[in-house]
């Protein structure tokens, strides 16, 4: 896994939530499992079974949080940027229309809030490029061109 560019308020959150995980869900899950047990026959409990898919979807994710703060990168504002960057954003122009863009990590896209990825098309395209640049992305139905207005 490569680095992970998350805001300190969605870092906070997975911080949270991988707590969350280890010190209380894993715990219930425990406790589901030892009642499970006491009802006998492990083959036929369905309690058991269940439990224990729960138990690896948890694990699971306490793995993938920890992944992922282990390669998480502080989106820092640092006011205008030359260039555009992981928590720039970019005033730009297609024909007639103007659109504003953030550029952020995969796990805070959310393009109908004006927030892409910095692995998305959109977001590869306009990385390191600065105001007046145009820049040309490739699409289903052919080459867009995108004019860089303001890179902030």
């Amino acid at each position: 896994m490569g680095k992970e560019y998350l805001t300190k308020e969605r870092l906070e959150e997975f911080k949270k939530e991988l707590e969350y995980l280890k010190n209380e869900k894993r715990n219930e899950v425990a406790q589901r499992l030892r009642q499970a047990k006491e009802y006998g026959d492990l083959s036929e409990n369905s309690e058991y079974a269940e439990a224990r898919e729960e138990q690896g979807n948890v694990e699971g994710r306490i793995f993938e949080l920890e992944d992922l703060l282990k390669n998480a990168v502080t989106i820092e504002k640092t006011g205008t940027h030359a260039v555009v960057q992981v928590g720039s954003t970019v005033t730009i122009k297609k024909g007639a229309k103007t659109s504003i863009y953030t550029i952020v990590g995969m796990y805070e896209a959310k393009p109908e809030d004006g927030k892409i990825s910095d692995d998305s098309p959109l977001g590869k395209a306009f990385m390191k490029h600065k105001e007046g640049d145009m820049v040309e992305v490739t699409t289903p139905v052919g080459a867009v061109k995108y004019e860089i207005l303001k890179v902030e």
